[in-house]
């Protein structure tokens, strides 16, 4: 099992590194969750519970409201990118950007502060960049919700160090055109079907996608073909073909809107809803956002992308997106993070949760 000593856990940057170090492709997570349950178990400041890949620590010291740091433990597949190597001043590697930077700052506190201003939860999940059903800390949210409860939460997703709230939904779709098989000889008898998919493309090259303004926040809407299938054989006129469709959503619209909308624009096409997941407002009017907003530096903006903020609206807890990491960067070959944005990531936050305001 790695372990994590003492001087690693005291160090944001070396911690980073060895979180890095460690292969953890989404559903290869337990020898990083050992290292973390092991990193926290016995700490006396510290609840330490665990079910399946997850871990949840919590401080119990009777304060009046209690935050939430989280981060999820996977990567995307190894692409050449395994393990780190360091170049002056910048980490490259796997997970750096995504999100293990974001997650050894919630590690790094929860080791090392034993006198928070308000208690504290950290949860450290697995299956973060797979399907949805299969997401450690939507699992927990049904199996074990007191878990998670919090008045506030900071989900350390890369946001290059500035706050970006609420986040898109994203819904994914099949829609498929129907034909008539028949002999590629005698194709006359049959109808293609990959022939007549063209219509569907054209109403997603001809989309035009919504900006929208939700709470001072900017979105930008997008619906895409990510994926096309048809054929049965070489001497086969196929009668049917499939394209598959993303929809990232503002969060203006809920998930029976966005499928009403992907419904609408393909009508007249069989469509069949794939994978949702909801979409989550900035709930920046909320004190517990707007305080840390402030602690933070002041500025902030959209997320552009879904993350498990959603997750933790949907039990009604205030959540904001904050890390280290560039999400430009985000599953890419060339993934990496600055060290000097590490550090000022774990000031502020150390600052917010140890500084009376």
């Amino acid at each position: 099992m790695t372990v994590l000593s003492e001087a690693v856990l005291a160090d944001p940057v070396g911690l980073t590194r060895a979180l890095c170090d460690i292969e953890s492709v989404s559903g290869d997570e337990t020898e990083i969750c050992d290292a973390v349950e092991h990193a926290l178990e016995g700490r006396g400041h510290l609840t330490v519970r665990r079910e399946g890949n997850t871990v949840v620590a919590s401080t119990d010291l009777g304060l009046d409201r209690r935050v939430m740091l989280a981060g999820h433990l996977d990567t995307v597949p190894v692409n050449g990118n395994f393990p780190t190597r360091l170049d002056g001043d910048v980490l490259w590697g796997l997970g750096t950007s995504d999100m293990k930077s974001g997650t050894a700052l919630a590690l790094w506190i929860a080791a090392t502060v034993t006198n928070p201003r308000f208690d504290l939860s950290f949860a450290f999940y697995d299956c973060e960049e797979i399907e949805a059903t299969r997401n450690g800390l939507n699992k927990l949210s049904i199996s074990r919700p007191e878990w998670l409860e919090a008045d506030f939460a900071i989900l350390l997703e890369p946001t290059y160090g500035l706050v970006e709230a609420g986040c898109q939904g994203t819904m994914r779709a099949r829609v498929t055109v129907h034909g008539k098989r028949a002999h590629s000889a005698r194709s006359w008898k049959g109808e293609n079907a990959i022939h007549r998919v063209a219509p569907v493309l054209e109403r997603l090259r001809d989309y035009k996608a919504r900006v929208v303004d939700v709470d001072a926040c900017t979105y930008r809407e997008g619906l895409n073909a990510v994926g096309i299938g048809g054929g049965v054989a070489g001497n086969v006129i196929p009668d049917e073909c499939r394209v598959e469709v993303n929809y990232r959503f503002a969060p203006d619209r809920d998930e029976k809107d966005a499928e009403a909308h992907i419904r609408e624009v393909f009508d007249g096409f069989d469509v069949e809803i794939t994978d949702s997941a909801p979409s989550c407002r900035p709930g920046l009017d909320r004190p517990a956002a707007a305080e840390f907003v402030a602690a933070a530096g002041g500025e902030f903006s959209a997320k552009l992308g879904w993350t498990d903020v959603a997750r933790f609206a949907t039990l009604g807890i205030p959540a904001v997106n904050y890390g280290p990491g560039d999400p430009n960067l985000a599953h890419k070959q060339d993934e990496r993070v600055e060290i000097p944005r590490i550090r000022a990531c774990a000031e502020a936050l150390l600052a917010y949760v140890t500084e009376e305001s």
